[in-house]
């Protein structure tokens, strides 16, 4: 039965343009499977790193690199690739992030245990001058936390990923990144550090996807951790756009999804959640709500927006050759909403990721939001060879032509952390990440 079921979304997934032969109750598997795609094509299966986006000129992203590892896992265990293969492309990555160049060189790949946001997808060197980031690193992190607990075998190449992935975790200096001398920010992790400027001003505090950055390092070796989340705390918005819908607040629904693609918030409180009786699973549940009945408002009037057209977040946009006298747009922006007095550079861009990485929130709003996008935008531009395209605007009738790693994966990750826990499950038996969680004060 589960041969005849894969070989019938293989069939349906074939196709790489528009088909009506997706049916609202294969969507789903569909949409994952499409989406996964991604991250076999997208890759350099020798190092394991993966494309920022799907053009050939694309660097490697270290986020989409530490998304792609659950993937691959998923992927084995619904037969989609063999486990030989995923073993064989994360212990492959796990090798590369080992022998890679740790220096202050300016073409190094990483410095201190942390690496460069973008790196060249052969050499793996640093691209663009481009920073040292801890958040892209905390997230590679993530992915390789889960593997430690995923490869669990006496397999000889299970025992290596294991190895290499707790020397990987335990090596970095996170230390070496905490802000100092800047008052209520004192101990907290700064964004990044380059080898011209060096440690970044700005640092990680109010709510956003650093909170899974927070927990890893307060899991190893992060000193001051206590200070450094209570300033991350300290610097919380919360608001209530809509009746019923009170939540910490940030605007772009990735800050509401990354973390929880690894952790499972709910019935887990911090000092802040016990505070206000909640958790972060239900504040990003009123998040997607706050998004849905912003786009029904629609106080800007753009097209499209509706009960079934939502999801603003970081993504790919029109840019300005749209630009016209009364309305703006903008290419890659960190687009968001909590609500029209809290929102980021709405342009009218909706990005199928926003409802996807919501899938477990609020499944009954957003696999529909889904499903109308595929029927309605489908076959204009917005459905392809892996599934959604980045984002459209249709106010000016544009689709993106490029798929984002970090967009694509949250699709995949959540659909299955719906359907299954799949994710969760390894994660939440990692001592890595029960640790960092108890050390900053989570509990249930």
């Amino acid at each position: 039965m589960r041969l005849f079921i894969y070989i019938t979304i293989m069939l349906f997934c074939s196709i790489t343009t528009f088909s009506q032969n997706i049916t609202r109750e294969n969507f789903l598997d569909s949409l994952q499977y499409k989406s996964f795609l991604y991250f076999v094509n997208e890759i350099n299966e020798q190092n394991g790193l993966v494309r920022d986006r799907s053009t050939k000129e694309s660097p490697a992203s270290m986020a989409a690199t530490g998304f792609a590892i659950p993937v691959w896992a998923l992927a084995a265990e619904k037969n989609w690739i063999t486990l030989d293969k995923a073993r064989d492309l994360t212990l492959n990555l796990f090798n590369f992030l080992l022998n890679s160049e740790q220096s202050e060189k300016p073409d190094a790949t990483g410095y201190k245990g942390l690496y460069y946001h973008f790196v060249d997808m052969q050499t793996g060197k640093r691209m663009w001058n481009c920073e040292l980031s801890t958040i892209d690193t905390g997230l590679l992190l993530a992915g390789i936390r889960f593997a430690v607990q995923y490869y669990s075998s006496d397999n000889s190449k299970d025992v290596m990923i294991r190895k290499i992935g707790d020397s990987l975790t335990h090596r970095i200096d996170w230390n070496f990144v905490v802000v100092s001398g800047r008052e209520k920010f004192n101990n907290t992790i700064a964004m990044s550090w380059d080898p011209e400027k060096g440690i970044s001003k700005d640092c990680w505090h109010g709510y956003n996807e650093a909170l899974i950055m927070y927990i890893i390092a307060a899991g190893t070796n992060y000193t001051n951790y206590k200070e450094g989340y209570i300033a991350w705390l300290s610097t919380y918005k919360i608001g209530e756009p809509y009746e019923g819908l009170k939540h910490v607040l940030f605007p772009p629904l990735f800050g509401h999804q990354y973390s929880h693609l690894f952790v499972d918030f709910r019935g887990l409180y911090d000092d802040y959640m016990k505070n206000i009786n909640s958790d972060y699973f239900e504040n990003s549940r009123r998040a997607a709500y706050t998004q849905q009945k912003y786009c029904m408002e629609n106080p800007y009037g753009w097209a499209g927006y509706d009960s079934l057209t939502w999801g603003i977040t970081a993504c790919d946009g029109p840019g300005e050759l749209y630009n016209t006298d009364d309305k703006k747009f903008l290419w890659y922006a960190g687009r968001g909403s909590a609500g029209k007095d809290y929102n980021y550079f709405d342009d009218g861009t909706i990005a199928p990721t926003a409802a996807g990485g919501s899938i477990p929130f609020a499944p009954e709003i957003s696999i529909p939001t889904l499903y109308n996008m595929y029927e309605k935008y489908g076959n204009k531009g917005l459905w392809g060879k892996y599934g959604f395209v980045d984002a459209f605007n249709p106010t000016v009738n544009w689709f993106a032509s490029d798929y984002l790693g970090i967009d694509q994966a949250p699709i995949v990750l959540m659909i299955e952390n719906y359907k299954t826990g799949f994710v969760w499950k390894y994660c939440m038996k990692d001592p890595v990440i029960i640790e960092g969680l108890k050390r900053i004060g989570f509990e249930k």
